[in-house]
Formats: structure tokens, C-alpha cells, sequence
């Protein structure tokens, strides 16, 4: 069970509740700061006293006030209008991933929703009631208005969502799993519930704790290429990558040392070539520069998480005071940075592929990795296939973020575009874990071509995982099907878990 305060969230606990359906439940402490906060809401409402999004419109009607009689109506209307999603769903796992964000923003007291509404939430996640919010439609600002509204109007009984591996009317789902929709929505809550990031951040904390493993992967495949490719071990040497100080280098080029740990594969400076070409002795700086992104990313994002970004805030009884911190700005560049990050992970692999395949460049292999070449294509159209992957990322690596549209009558005249660098930072993802699934395959194939020798410490545990389930490529089959099967077993993450388990972390 994860007690959400609203200040402590972090990346593992986030995936433990949007991945592995974690229950939740709220602090007391929490629980004392939403009653608060409503408190004061409701104060204001006597009062009189304008304040944005409690008793006027929104964007460029803030100038319309609202009466009291049409204050719950208003937070209605506002869902409905703003629910302006288009395309696919969202899969489950983001979907949970912005309900605990939203949660976790509203916990911390600034935003004046009761505590019902936020009980209404948890209760959906632990029932695993998934509101269907379809991914495009945001600019990042006033936050992931359309996103968050889908998911609103799911607490009140409204839109469809996902319960029992099917697709329903929420108050289908609800009747199923004998529970209630709130009766409505009181004075700001509608606005409560959409102005933020939570979107874009549950999109890009999957695409980041994925990527983290990503890495990991990258290192696996490089050091069976370097192995296969007979690979100069002196680049890897430990002064080099202290001399320059940067801790991923350091780190990637520790990770090659112990994988290939007594590989009789590997050569010494001089004894077939001085240096290797920078796709194989450059993976330290090359990887490492990636895995310092990660880290950047990584501290953004986690910021983010237990961050107030709702509009306006309250600071006390009479403090009312609105703001801009639901614009996705801070996420949004950190994630254009993030796809730039795995694009060259998966670019660089594709570099080693190309090495591996190539006969005037993979030191004596056949053509293509195949055993009878010209009769048999091997693995040449593997490469192709990554190298369409590698392209298709850098298109995809566009920053989104340089790119703005006024709205709401130019009121809203810069906005972030974060979640589609979120967005896009997830297919970069999906596309790089392909091509280095595809390095792992060529690197084996490559290896059985060689003379037998002594793998790695860690290179041999991932080697055997590999050859246990897709034997060596003896004549031409139909190449998809190993590529899934390839796949299959890179997603498992079965290959990290039990190297680590013999080379420490990676």
C-alpha cells in the first residue's frame, strides 16, 4: 500500500502504482491539508469575493463572473467543453499514472477540492476502474486540459472506461464494481481536477524508467559486438574515462569492463587493429552521455511529481492567488532532451549492426552473418530494418517544445507542447529498444561465426538467454518471426536481472 502525502513521491513508487497496481491511500496529514483548503474554498463562495475559476469563467472569459446558483453547474460544463480528446487511448498503465499524479498534486493542500473527490480517484485506481482518455489534444498548457477533463468526467458517472479488460460507460464499470459517482461537483473542483501536468508527466516517467533499463540493454549488446567484433580493450581502460570526469562514461565503460570480464574474444591495442572505430570505442562516451540525460531527466521529473500545479492557488483563508504553474515548460524540455538521449542509443547500435553485417568491416565474418552468403541472406536485411527504425527516431527528435500556438483568444499565448515531447519521447523508446534487441541477435549470430572462444562474465549469461530460446540462424527463415521472439525476450527483462545478478548493477 503506497500513503500518498503529496511530497515523497518517487519514479519506483510511481511505477509500482501505475505498472503494478499498487494500492493507494491518503495521509492524515494530507487528508488535514485538503479539508483545509476547502474550508477556505468555501469561505470565499460566502464572500463574494471574485476569484478565477471559483466564480468566473476561464482563459479569456475570466472576466465573466458567475452566480452562486450556477457555481456546481459551472465545474460541469467546464469538463464537458474541455474533454476534447482525439485519437488512440492512453495504455492503462499512463492512465494510472495520472490519476496517482493528480492525486498527489491535490494532496498537498493548495487547490480547495474536497476530500471526496480524491477518494473517488483512489478508489477507481484500486478497483482498477481506468478512465479512457484519448492522447492527443494537449498543449501543455493551462496544463493537459483535455487529458484531465476525460478523467474528471469519469468520477461523475460520465465518459467510458476501461474495467475488466473491456471498454465501458463509467456507470456500467461502477454497477459492476459496487460503487457510486460523486452527485457533482462543487465550487472549483472541475478546474481543480484538469489544470496540470499530470499527462505529459505519466507519459514521460514510463518513457524514463524504460529508457533507464534501455541503457542497461545498450551496455549488454555493445560488449557482445565488441566481443563478436574483436574489439580493442584498452578503450575501456579505467584512467581514460577518469581523466575526463563525466560519471556516465565512467560508469558505461566500468559496465564493459565487467561484462566482458575474462572474454579471450577481445584484442589489445596493436594485436589485430590500433583502434577500433568510435561505434565500438566510443560506447563509454557515447552511452554515457545518454545516461546523464537520464539522470537530468530523471530529477525534473520527480520534481514534477510532487508538484502544486493547479490554478489558482491557496495559500490561506484569504489568499487566493493565481499563477502559471500548470505550463509544461519545465517537462517539456527535459523530454525533447530525453529523445534526443535514446535516439543516439539506438543510432549507434544500429552503427554496430551495420559493423557486424558488413564484410569489409566485421574482420573476416561472412557476408551478411550467413552461413552460405548468396544463397542465403543472412542478416542482412536486419540492418535495414533498424537503420528505418534509427531514421524514423531522428524525425521523431524533433523538439516539440520549439513550437507554440496561441489559444484561448491569444490569453494563452505560449504553451509548452510537452506532452507531445512525452509522447514522442515514448515511441522513440518503443523504436531503440527494437534496434538494440536487433544488435543482441546479430552480435550471437556473429559470435557462432567465430572460432569458439571465452565470452564475458556477463556477456555469456546474456548469450546463453538468447541462444536458450532462438538457435543460431543456419539458413534463411522468415526473419519477423525471430525478431518478435527477440523482442519478446528483451521485454521480459529477464537478460539485465540475471546479468546484474552476476556484474552488479548496470
Amino acid at each position: 500500500m503506497l500513503i500518498i502525502t503529496g511530497n515523497d513521491l518517487t519514479l519506483h513508487d510511481f511505477m509500482k502504482v501505475a505498472r503494478k497496481k499498487e494500492a493507494v491511500t491518503l495521509s492524515s496529514e494530507a487528508k488535514t491539508k485538503i479539508n483545509q483548503s476547502n474550508q477556505w474554498i468555501r469561505a470565499l463562495v460566502k464572500s463574494n469575493k471574485t476569484v478565477y475559476g471559483v466564480n468566473t469563467g476561464f482563459g479569456k472569459m475570466s472576466d465573466v463572473i458567475i452566480s452562486k446558483d450556477n457555481l456546481a453547474d459551472l465545474q460541469i460544463k467546464l469538463l464537458k467543453s474541455h474533454a476534447c480528446g482525439v485519437g488512440k487511448h492512453f495504455s492503462e498503465e499512463i492512465v494510472r499514472g495520472m490519476m496517482l499524479l493528480r492525486v498527489n498534486a491535490l494532496a498537498k493542500g493548495y487547490s480547495g477540492i474536497r476530500l471526496v473527490v480524491l477518494e473517488q480517484i483512489i478508489a477507481y485506481l484500486n478497483h482498477d476502474i481506468i478512465p479512457a482518455i484519448p492522447e492527443q489534444g494537449s498543449l501543455g498548457a493551462s496544463g493537459d486540459l483535455a487529458q484531465l477533463s476525460h478523467m474528471g468526467l469519469t468520477l461523475v458517472g460520465l465518459g467510458e472506461v476501461y474495467y475488466q479488460k473491456r471498454l465501458m460507460p463509467t456507470q456500467e464499470a461502477l454497477a459492476l464494481a459496487e460503487l457510486k459517482p460523486l452527485a457533482g461537483l462543487q465550487a472549483k473542483e472541475g478546474l481543480s481536477l484538469i489544470n496540470g501536468t499530470q499527462a505529459m508527466t505519466a507519459v514521460g516517467a514510463i518513457a524514463l524508467y524504460d529508457a533507464i533499463k534501455l541503457a542497461k540493454l545498450a551496455d549488454i549488446a555493445s560488449a557482445l559486438s565488441l566481443e563478436a567484433l574483436l574489439g580493442v580493450k584498452e578503450a575501456f581502460d579505467e584512467r581514460i574515462h577518469q581523466v575526463r570526469g563525466q560519471n556516465g562514461q565512467i560508469k558505461v565503460a566500468e559496465n564493459i569492463h565487467f561484462l566482458c570480464r575474462n572474454s579471450t574474444y577481445l584484442s589489445s591495442q596493436g594485436e589485430i587493429r590500433v583502434q577500433d572505430a568510435y561505434s565500438l570505442r566510443c560506447i563509454a562516451q557515447v552511452h554515457g552521455a545518454s545516461r546523464d540525460v537520464l539522470e537530468y531527466v530523471k530529477s525534473k521529473v520527480e520534481i514534477e511529481m510532487n508538484a502544486a500545479t493547479d490554478n489558482p492557488l491557496i495559500f490561506g483563508p484569504d489568499t487566493v492567488i493565481s499563477g502559471g504553474n500548470f505550463h509544461g515548460q519545465p517537462l517539456a524540455l527535459p523530454f525533447d532532451f530525453l529523445k534526443v538521449a535514446l535516439c543516439e542509443l539506438g543510432s549507434i547500435s544500429e552503427r554496430r549492426i551495420e559493423r557486424l553485417v558488413n564484410p569489409s568491416l566485421n574482420g573476416g565474418l561472412p557476408a551478411f552473418l550467413a552461413s552460405s552468403p548468396g544463397l542465403n541472406s543472412g542478416f542482412m536485411i536486419v540492418q535495414y530494418s533498424a537503420a528505418s527504425l534509427v531514421s524514423e527516431n531522428k524525425s521523431l527528435a524533433h523538439p516539440a517544445s520549439v513550437d507554440s500556438i496561441p489559444s484561448s483568444a491569444n490569453q494563452e499565448d505560449h504553451v509548452s507542447m510537452g506532452t507531445i515531447a512525452a509522447r514522442g519521447a515514448l515511441n522513440i523508446l518503443h523504436n531503440a529498444f527494437k534496434v538494440i534487441a536487433m544488435e543482441l541477435l546479430t552480435a550471437c549470430q556473429a559470435l557462432d561465426l567465430r572460432p569458439k572462444k571465452q565470452l564475458g562474465v556477463g556477456t555469456q549469461i546474456a548469450y546463453q538467454l538468447i541462444r536458450n530460446k532462438i538457435p543460431f540462424l543456419k539458413d534463411d527463415q522468415i526473419m519477423s518471426q525471430l525478431l518478435e521472439q527477440i523482442f519478446a525476450l528483451v521485454n521480459e527483462e529477464t537478460i539485465i536481472k540475471e546479468v546484474e545478478q552476476r556484474c552488479g548493477s548496470l
